[in-house]
């Protein structure tokens, strides 16, 4: 498979699931979003990392863990120096940098406020190659209440935090900072049935001028926004 897409260093590039039973959450996103799967670890090496793709093209992956929740990587150059860097910078380090095969290099941090994200340094596997289409991630958000962190980014050109992520302030209940995430949908009414109907738990539901959304938690505990797009226009 020719990968194309490439992400900037420090700009959100792949999303996964750990999943206590990762052959039951492949059963419910392959019939949530119409992914497939493949196993990027060699059938002679224990564990599994499912690929999830959409027409070919990767799109997110599942791994079995007992947090069952999503994670989102950051695109770096040096995943070793970015561990140091994120120390440096009173953040923590949750796991040090390690080849994820052929791949590329992961690790995994938080920030002061203890949200965790993972670093991805890429080798063979460039991050989601599509993006913003139904069935595909759409982005992800950092949940938090630290004032400080666009005060941080203040060196960073006009606009361009936002245009890589976004700042939600924490919602009542939920748990600490951390990092959310988004994927696109054909019909968001559509999608939380079929979510409902595999086990899934809608948490809430939202619209505004440009899309109507709803937060669900999967049948092993991960949280994710489900997002159509509809432009004013088309509202009716």
């Amino acid at each position: 498979m020719s990968q194309t897409r490439t992400y900037p260093p420090g700009v959100p590039c792949w999303v996964d699931t750990e999943q206590p039973d990762p052959g039951a959450a492949r059963r419910f996103y392959g019939e949530l979003f119409g992914w497939t799967f493949e196993d990027a670890v060699p059938a002679q090496a224990p564990g599994s990392y499912l690929i999830a793709s959409l027409d070919g093209e990767d799109v997110a992956a599942i791994a079995p863990g007992t947090g069952g929740a999503w994670n989102t990587y950051m695109a770096v150059d040096d995943a070793d120096a970015v561990v140091r860097s994120v120390s440096t910078a009173g953040g923590a380090v949750l796991s040090e940098p390690a080849d994820a095969g052929d791949g590329g290099r992961a690790a995994a941090c938080a920030d002061p406020a203890g949200a965790a994200f993972r670093l991805w340094q890429p080798r063979n596997r460039l991050g989601a190659q599509v993006v913003n289409v139904a069935g595909a991630w759409n982005f992800s958000d950092l949940h938090t209440n630290d004032p400080d962190i666009r005060s941080r980014q203040a060196a960073a050109p006009d606009g361009f935090e936002d245009a890589i992520g976004w700042l939600a302030p924490l919602a009542p209940g939920e748990p600490g900072p951390h990092w959310h995430v988004t994927f696109t949908v054909a019909d968001r009414d559509d999608s939380v049935s079929l979510a409902q109907r595999m086990g899934a738990e809608v948490i809430s539901s939202a619209e505004t001028m440009w899309t109507r959304s709803a937060v669900i938690r999967d049948p092993q505990g991960a949280e994710l926004t489900l997002s159509q797009f509809i432009p004013p226009d088309d509202w009716g």
